[in-house]
């Protein structure tokens, strides 16, 4: 299980380094991303967030950077495409996040550990759920095909999963403030809290030392 982002990554992007991404891929967020690969994951955060101001949401300064970053610094609510990514490598199964899925959604997964709640992350033609049965939970690629793959693994094993996803999105937040301080120093401050509001997560004391 990987917490991960789906990419796209404008033409003529020039704020920042970035990396060449599969357009509509999947980036997973971690400890060991390169700086490029760090860039392209906070240029797709923003980009999710950059919407056009209204009477909630005042505009963002005339700078370019300013602009860009705006709504990710401001929002209450933050929002990133994605979600997490499930792989049963055994079977060559992969459980994508869908359509109406975002990271910042992601603790909703205990929901389904603690109270049974099922999950829907799309809709058709494309419609993964997640469902516990008693002590098993079971991934649909898509609920749109009867035939469709699935998953299933126990209700611990989901935890363990879920802990290890979480030590991901932290270990990004660190690498994510590093990159930060380098990068974008007069955003650095912000910019780790806001990564690390929308993941639910502490805000890392301080970047760590390269």
């Amino acid at each position: 299980m990987q917490p991960v982002l789906e990419m796209y990554t404008p033409d003529g992007f020039g704020l920042w380094p970035v990396a060449e991404v599969e357009p509509f891929g999947f980036l997973p967020l971690s400890g060991e991303l390169s700086p490029a690969e760090v860039g392209s994951a906070v240029m797709r955060i923003a980009g999710c967030n950059d919407s056009d101001p209204d009477d909630n949401h005042p505009p963002g300064g005339a700078d370019a950077l300013d602009s860009f970053l705006h709504g990710l610094l401001t929002f209450d609510t933050l929002f990133a495409a994605g979600g997490l990514r499930v792989t049963d490598t055994s079977r060559g199964v992969t459980f994508q996040p869908g359509c109406c899925d975002g990271l910042e959604d992601w603790r909703d997964w205990h929901q389904l550990i603690d109270h049974g709640s099922p999950l829907g992350f799309g809709h058709d033609p494309v419609s993964p759920v997640a469902e516990r049965f008693s002590d098993t939970v079971r991934l649909t690629v898509n609920a749109e095909q009867s035939d469709s793959p699935v998953i299933e693994l126990s209700v611990a094993e989901l935890r363990n999963l879920l802990a290890g996803v979480e030590r991901d999105l932290d270990a990004f937040l660190r690498l994510a403030a590093d990159w930060a301080s380098r990068y974008l120093p007069g955003h650095c401050v912000p910019l780790t809290a806001a990564l690390a509001r929308l993941v639910d997560l502490p805000t890392p004391a301080k970047p760590p030392q390269a």
